[in-house]
């Protein structure tokens, strides 16, 4: 199958590149960098776009042929304000509507975006998140929202705290938050197996899977 993977050159979104081609699919990559494909299976079957997520004809020609679509944007490291996520978010709605996507549309957020952010276990992450990454994931929450009030076949994907570990395909996938839910960390290699895996096969359509490898 064709697997579009928007925001690709690093993080979680190159390791779904390099996941995706593991498994033997076609990518499409759109990003503003060039990716480091040196460690890459299968390049042949890579189709690197370079060009910017916020520009609507690199998007449209990033997901022409796409029999699913991974958005994998991130801000690396910074915890600045941004307004990364719902400006992609209402150019995605607003291309949606134009010309609409009916494959899945399978979009990386994080544990403690939305209502998930009342869930968030232990007090040191609180504070993490109340002081540290809280404009950061405001506007995460802002992207959910609007992609969720599209009727495009969404799924919103909230991992916990991110690690550069080796892939282990052993991970709980939580639909149903409750107290003491306990959304650990996950392997980034965890979070693309579990992404490819549902473009192959979506069961999480219009729902919030919550990742943990505890």
């Amino acid at each position: 199958m064709n697997i579009t993977i928007i925001g690709a050159s690093a993080g979680v979104g190159l390791e779904t590149v390099k996941r995706a081609l593991q498994r033997n699919h076609r990518v499409t990559t759109l990003a503003r960098s060039a990716l480091p494909v040196t460690d890459m299976e299968n390049t042949a079957n890579l189709n690197a776009l370079k060009g910017s997520a916020l520009n609507k004809a690199d998007l449209l020609k990033a997901t022409a042929d796409a029999d699913a679509i991974v958005i994998a944007l991130g801000t690396g490291k910074s915890m600045k304000p941004t307004i990364l996520y719902s400006d992609f978010a209402r150019l995605l709605t607003e291309t949606h509507r134009e010309t609409p996507f009916t494959v899945p549309v399978i979009v990386l957020t994080g544990y403690g975006a939305g209502e998930s952010g009342q869930y968030v276990d232990g007090f040191v992450m609180r504070m993490v998140f109340k002081y540290l990454l809280k404009e950061v994931y405001v506007d995460k929450t802002r992207m959910e929202q609007m992609i969720a009030a599209s009727d495009m076949p969404w799924m919103m994907v909230r991992p916990g705290l991110l690690k550069d570990k080796p892939l282990t395909e052993q991970y709980r996938v939580e639909t149903e938050l409750h107290a003491g839910v306990n959304i650990g960390s996950i392997r980034r290699a965890d979070v693309a197996d579990f992404m490819v895996k549902q473009a192959e096969n979506p069961s999480h359509i219009h729902q919030y899977p919550a990742l943990s490898n505890q």
